[in-house]
């Protein structure tokens, strides 16, 4: 119970939880001298405040990644893993830079199925910022670490985001006579690079990996409490929905 009880002391202790507590004492104030901003403010503090809760978070988060899920048997000519961000200059066991935790995620699925299929992967990514590594090469190094043939391996380091992804990769498969392409990465990205894919042209089949939330929600005080991964992952799904109605609307 102690260890509960530390949790939700925590929660309000801490960013966002802290940051809500403020916002609501200094609504206090207002309500007792300008009642039309003190209406506001309360307003932004409830929409701020479910944006820190996992129970929001968590279902739009799983409204994404319940759009597709892995086939059980999958069969295809080639893997698409798309990056996901890496850092340049942190070390590793056989090297340097290192890929975010997504794109780890991204990676170990991709290489378990390659091992299954014993076809081609192609890794997509580049540098995007000048102080990060170039995914598709951290990725190449970490593959063939763990046993994938350099011979399997395709590189595609040019790309800086899903439509660039989409754009070479769609080169690579032409060139090269790809068929069937089997798409990894994370579940919640899968809608709109899916999208992004068909945008060129290119059909493929969708693998999600990389999952955030469980596929079937259950209710607790803990949902309802502030966190900051809450309000990460809240961020995550709205950028997505928001890349989503960007490629509708403006392409």
């Amino acid at each position: 119970m102690l260890i509960y009880l530390n949790k939700i002391i925590a929660s309000f202790l801490l960013p966002p939880g802290l940051i809500l507590v403020l916002l609501g004492w200094l609504n206090i104030g207002f309500y007792r001298r300008k009642y039309f901003f003190a209406k506001i403010l309360s307003l932004v503090v409830a929409v701020f405040y479910l944006m820190t809760t996992p129970y929001v978070s968590d279902g739009l988060i799983r409204s994404l990644e319940s759009q597709y899920r892995p086939i059980q048997n999958p069969t295809g000519d080639v893997i698409i893993m798309l990056g996901g961000g890496a850092t340049g200059d942190t070390p590793d066991i056989d090297g340097i830079g290192h890929l975010s935790g997504s794109a780890a995620n991204r990676l170990l699925t991709a290489a378990r199925l390659q091992k299954r299929l014993n076809v081609p992967v192609i890794v997509s990514g580049g540098k995007v910022f000048e102080d990060t590594g170039t995914e598709a090469l951290i990725a190449q190094r970490m593959l063939l670490s763990l046993g994938i043939p350099q011979d399997k391996i395709i590189i595609e380091d040019q790309s800086l985001n899903t439509t660039q992804n989409a754009l070479y990769v769609k080169q690579i498969i032409e060139q090269r006579h790809y068929e069937q392409p089997i798409l990894v990465t994370s579940a919640f990205h899968m809608p709109r690079s899916v999208i992004n894919f068909h945008k060129v042209g290119l059909a493929v089949e969708p693998y999600p990996a990389d999952y955030k939330v469980n596929a079937n929600s259950s209710a607790s005080l803990f949902k309802f409490l502030p966190s900051d991964g809450a309000i990460y992952n809240t961020c995550t799904a709205l950028r997505e929905y928001l890349g989503m109605i960007a490629l509708e609307f403006l392409h």
